[in-house]
């Protein structure tokens, strides 16, 4: 008789990512020049460089052409506000939902309108962190939904975000102290900001849990750092957390608790914009002003979360507008460009 009751079919055994890596592999060239964007990064985070990070792009990576062509208007911008501003790109290839129904990103679907295939799926995700780098120089970001897929772009990303939904669990804290590149830690739904800052804490700490079968350990990441993204009340209503009182409290918070290289990134749609793509602008402008005015939140607010495609708004899967997400709305290209260097001049 068998008693295991698991009620799963096990379909096929994927690739480790080892075995995708050596596939799909990056040259010395594009390693040490990753290397070198990473370290630019980690001087934002530590403070030695007073750039601003723009982690910027659309709300899902959902097609590698219009994804690319607007990493590649990116890239031009960047090498025009180089001497201020630090742009890590979002491809982001894999999406909660809430109900565990819907589109879930490149990673579950190549393509959003054929079916689930996920082996071609960590293979397309792969290939388009690779081409982005390849082509315009820009190391990217991604969201961390799934730890134990991490290794399969460890050596391609230099962000990682812990989504609202993930950043009370266990296993993405500890993930996230062995990542070895800036790891975000949203507020959650709730926002509940002593959950965040124990994350942070969980994910700046050394580390020995079972990760992909193995026994491991960490050396605790000090880039571990906070993001507002915005709250939900017990009623569903949208609550904004990017003013200068709650940025004030965040300091203080953050201080009183001890942790290393304190860093926001403030999140500019999610619940602090209700999913106005628009507002994403004057909320920008408001966190750039606070900026001005404090010393203490200037030195927390190291940069923004922008989702920006290259047309406004959103679209339903199959209606086919290129370069439209097919998730959040976004901010449009031109409208994109111009907060950029706004941004810019505030600086």
């Amino acid at each position: 008789m068998n008693h295991e009751q698991m009620q799963m079919e096990f379909v096929r055994k994927l690739p480790i990512p080892q075995e995708i890596k050596k596939q799909f592999p990056i040259s010395e060239k594009i390693a040490q020049h990753k290397a070198e964007r990473d370290e630019a990064i980690r001087r934002v985070f530590t403070g030695e460089s007073d750039k601003f990070l723009l982690i910027i792009g659309p709300c899902s990576a959902d097609s590698e052409e219009p994804v690319m062509e607007y990493i590649h208007r990116l890239a031009r911008v960047q090498e025009k506000v180089a001497d201020k501003i630090i742009m890590i790109p979002r491809i982001y290839t894999n999406k909660p939902r809430t109900t565990g129904k819907g589109y879930k990103g490149m990673l579950h679907q190549p393509d959003p309108e054929k079916q689930p295939d996920l082996l071609e799926g960590l293979i397309a995700i792969r290939k388009l962190h690779a081409r982005a780098i390849e082509e315009t120089g820009l190391t990217c970001a991604d969201e961390m939904l799934y730890p134990e897929n991490h290794r399969y772009l460890s050596d391609l990303l230099s962000y990682v975000a812990v989504g609202a939904r993930s950043v009370e669990d266990q296993i993405h804290r500890l993930t996230g102290s062995g990542v070895g590149i800036p790891c975000g830690m949203k507020n959650p739904m709730s926002g509940d900001i002593s959950v965040m800052l124990n994350s942070i804490e969980a994910a700046q700490s050394p580390q020995m849990f079972v990760y992909r079968g193995w026994e491991v350990k960490t050396p605790g990441n000090p880039l571990a750092h906070a993001i507002l993204r915005g709250a939900v009340n017990e009623h569903g209503n949208n609550i904004p957390n990017y003013h200068f009182e709650n940025l004030s409290r965040l300091y203080e918070n953050y201080a009183e608790k001890g942790l290393e290289n304190m860093a926001c990134i403030i999140d500019t749609n999610h619940s602090n914009s209700s999913k106005q793509y628009m507002a994403q602008i004057r909320i920008a402008n408001e966190v750039m002003h606070s900026r001005r005015h404090s010393d203490d939140i200037k030195k927390l607010v190291k940069g923004f979360m922008i989702e920006s495609y290259l047309e406004d708004g959103s679209q339903k899967i199959g209606e086919g507008v290129f370069g439209k997400s097919i998730t959040d709305p976004c901010l449009g290209w031109e409208k994109t460009e111009a907060l950029i260097y706004s941004i810019a001049e505030q600086l």
